[in-house]
Parts: structure tokens; C-alpha cells; sequence
């Protein structure tokens, strides 16, 4: 059985996410270290590492995952917001080891100025920047895959290939491939050809094996929108099959497939254990 997960909240204490996934029979799991949508994180008092550290002994739960905050553009142009969002990510970085995740993903940002070519080298310069400080830290940072709304980077499996290849310690970085992402940029993914054709171009230009973590969502939008909204599994324009191709493809058998699927609101926990049961009914069927 592939490892499943879902993004859990961390309302009321670290810890509650990981017994969260616990009680959604989950194998993995995935929990901003901090609001998503705030510049400023509170200290870790012992009590909250202590408490998510033994939770996560106990839970058993697989490479848990941390996201980063949204307003981090490590692309910037604006070198106040480029210090910013750099000094950000560190926390992120240092945030993440000390709770004693496997991952953090990022996006890699938006090049507002429209240069991509610049976008990507300020991103390596940070990433470089952050392993430097961060020179003891286990925690490895994957690059997600974006949908290119704007000028986002990561739309393009060219942009990540260029980011691990110009980023000095790239032994430290991986890749988070996201499903709706994927596909919104124009990648097909809705039928087997279109989706073996989709991973045998990854591997060509990325590999593979730089994939450490799958964010597994349906697409609101059609293929090459560009535009980044998740919907239920099986209830947008990607369909079922790609789900089912990807739950039963043995080169991804032991990696995090990790939902991100739209809260409903007052119904969060049916909505995730639904999506839940259709990934593993999907496992072993058939076309």
C-alpha cells in the first residue's frame, strides 16, 4: 500500500496534526510549522518539541512534511523582499529540523519581472545562502512543481532541473510533484498515455528520482490554464485515472502521496477521509 496522507491542521498544538493523520489512517502526513499567511513565527517552547517528537514516535507516521509559508518569493527581484522572504525560509528550514520532519516544500517563486532566467539564479543564491547557514540540518527542501499563474517558476520541469543544477549542495533538495500543478501547467496527465508520457518527460529532464513527495489533488481548472485550484479526487478535470495509474505505478510505491484537496468547511474530516478511501480503493483496480 502506497504511503497516504493528508495536510493536516496544527489548531490547538503541533502534535494535533499528526494524531489528526493518525485517526484518518494515515502513513504520512503534512503541517505548516506557522501560519501560512504571516511573516512572524512564535519560538518553540520545549514543551511543543517534546510533545510533537513523542506524538510522532508513537504515531509511526512515515516522512512527515513540512509546507512553507505562501508569502516566501525566493524569485523576488525586490531585494527587500528577497532578504525577507530569505530570512524566512531559514526559520522555515531551522523550524522544520527542530520538529524532526524528512522534508519542506516550497514553491520557487515568482519572477515578477518577468525574467525567468534571473528568477532562477536569485533562487539557487538563496538556497545556497540557506544551506550555508543551515549546515547541520537533515531536513531536505523540495522544489514543488507549479501550476504558472503569473510569473511563477516550477512550471516548467526545465525549472527545477536548472535550480538542481545550479545550486551548489543539491544533494540537499528534491522535488514535490503536485498532481493539479502538473496539469494546469499543461502537462496531460487524464489518460495512461498522456500520463506515462508526462513521467517519462520528468525523468528525462529532472529524473525520477528526485520526486520525494507526490501532493495528490484534482484540477478545477483545464489542462494548461495555468491557473492553481485543487479539487476532489476524481471530481475535477483530471478524473479518476491518473489517481489509479498513480497509486499503482511500482516506481512510486514508497513515496508520500499527500492530499491537499479543498477543506469543506464544518466538514473537514469527512472530505479528507473520503478522498482518502478513494485513493485506496484504487489501489490494485484496474482500467
Amino acid at each position: 500500500m502506497p504511503l497516504f496522507g493528508a495536510h493536516m491542521s496544527i489548531a490547538g498544538g503541533y502534535y494535533k496534526a499528526l494524531l489528526s493523520a493518525q485517526a484518518h489512517d494515515c502513513a504520512t502526513v503534512q503541517l505548516f510549522s506557522k501560519s501560512s499567511n504571516q511573516w512572524n513565527a512564535k519560538p518553540f517552547s520545549d514543551d511543543d518539541l517534546s510533545c510533537f517528537r513523542s506524538t510522532l514516535t508513537e504515531t509511526g507516521l512515515r516522512f512527515p512534511t513540512a509546507h512553507d509559508s505562501y508569502l516566501i518569493n525566493l524569485a523576488s527581484p525586490d531585494e527587500i523582499l528577497w532578504r525577507k522572504s530569505l530570512e524566512a525560509f531559514v526559520i522555515e528550514v531551522e523550524r522544520a529540523e527542530a520538529l524532526g520532519l524528512t522534508y519542506l516544500v516550497t514553491h520557487p517563486g515568482s519572477a515578477t519581472d518577468g525574467d525567468e532566467k534571473a528568477g532562477l539564479k536569485r533562487v539557487a543564491k538563496a538556497l545556497d545562502e540557506t544551506h550555508k547557514r543551515c549546515k547541520t540540518a537533515r531536513v531536505k527542501v523540495l522544489l514543488e512543481t507549479t501550476a504558472g499563474q503569473g510569473n511563477c517558476l516550477g512550471h516548467r520541469f526545465e525549472h527545477l532541473a536548472k535550480l538542481l543544477e545550479m545550486t551548489k549542495k543539491s544533494d540537499r533538495l528534491g522535488v514535490c510533484l503536485d498532481t493539479c500543478h502538473v496539469f494546469a501547467a499543461g502537462y496531460g496527465m487524464a489518460t495512461e498515455a498522456e500520463y506515462q508520457a508526462t513521467m517519462s518527460e520528468f525523468d528525462r529532464v529532472v529524473g525520477l528520482d528526485q520526486i520525494h513527495v507526490f501532493h495528490v489533488n484534482d484540477s478545477q481548472k483545464p489542462l494548461g490554464s495555468r491557473v492553481d485550484r485543487h479539487a476532489h479526487l476524481g471530481r475535477g478535470c483530471l478524473g479518476m485515472e491518473p489517481f489509479r495509474l498513480l497509486v499503482n505505478d511500482p516506481r512510486f510505491a514508497d513515496r508520500p502521496m499527500i492530499l491537499e484537496t479543498p477543506k469543506e468547511e464544518g466538514d473537514n474530516d469527512d472530505m479528507d477521509r473520503v478522498n482518502l478511501q478513494v485513493l485506496r480503493e484504487l489501489v490494485g483496480k484496474r482500467a
